[in-house]
């Protein structure tokens, strides 16, 4: 979606005709990467015989690659995204993990379309990050560091 959003941006011409029989390819595409955005480890809530924990720890190995036991989830809140289109509901769990936790490389389902690079952003940059319109990301990924500075970060030991 963020990758079609881009294309009507630059190329709007493209999205003029609605019909799909002449709809047009283009001839510049623009690269993947303008679809690429930064969010948060995700899932769909599609296993009904496990708790939503369950299902956060799963995600967290799969597209991060640390297992993380149940007990070490922090739920921070539910929300609603996509008001407009889906009006899903999210959890947000926190979790910290070490390196000790690491078992594999992480990188998501590249079979169902996903493709996952794990990011690390410096807490000294956190905000800096979030902030930066130049980086494409969730509200989610705002939201969560917003409540990592205010719930986290105060008790973290002094450098």
């Amino acid at each position: 979606a963020v990758y079609m959003c881009e294309v009507e941006r630059h190329h709007p011409q493209v999205f003029q005709k609605q019909d799909k029989e002449t709809f047009s390819l283009l001839e510049d595409p623009l690269p993947a990467a303008v679809g690429v955005t930064y969010e948060l480890c995700a899932g769909i809530v599609d296993k009904p015989n496990l708790s939503l924990e369950e299902i956060a720890c799963g995600e967290v190995l799969e597209e991060c690659g640390y297992r993380v036991p149940v007990t070490h989830l922090r739920r921070v809140t539910s929300y609603r995204s996509g008001v407009g289109v889906t009006g899903s509901r999210q959890t947000l769990f926190y979790a910290e993990v070490t390196d000790q936790m690491r078992t594999g490389e992480g990188g998501g389902q590249p079979e169902e379309g996903e493709l996952i690079e794990v990011v690390e952003v410096p807490l000294e940059d956190s905000m800096k990050f979030a902030y930066d319109e130049t980086l494409p990301k969730t509200m989610g990924v705002i939201f969560s560091f917003m409540w990592f500075q205010n719930n986290i970060a105060p008790n973290l030991p002094k450098k």
